[in-house]
């Protein structure tokens, strides 16, 4: 596999750690098992490390116009469980649980997460 992690910027990781095990749990993801007291948190999806953490310069975090980062689900009912958790654990909708245009008529929805660091998650797309 060539990629080995995505790592995106975290200024509170209590806020982050609350907001993606909701959402990775939605996808049937266990909770993050980083300890606590480390810098990042972390998850494993399926050989692909994600970790969120401060940035290194000490800076505050931002997050990157234009880019996003998609994940896959198995149907359209965990679509809505995904965006719904999102909701519930701090972060803001930036597109409902629908057939998405731009995506062929694709199932999916979008989310910022606590940093604004823009996700989305598909049913049914292919890509290329």
């Amino acid at each position: 596999m060539l990629l080995k992690s995505i790592r995106l910027g975290s200024n509170d990781l209590a806020k982050t750690r609350a907001f993606y095990d909701a959402t990775f749990g939605a996808l049937g993801l266990a909770p993050c098992s980083t300890p606590e007291q480390y810098p990042i948190v972390m998850w494993d999806l399926g050989g692909v490390r994600f970790l969120l953490g401060p940035a290194r310069d000490g800076e505050s975090c931002t997050h990157g116009n234009g880019g996003t980062i998609l994940f896959d689900a198995p149907d359209e009912a965990t679509v809505r469980a995904w965006h719904e958790a999102g909701l519930a654990s701090g972060g803001t909708d930036e597109g409902a649980p629908e057939a998405k245009p731009q995506a062929r008529g694709a199932f999916g929805a979008y989310l910022r997460d606590p940093d604004g660091n823009k996700l989305g998650i598909y049913s049914g797309l292919t890509m290329g």
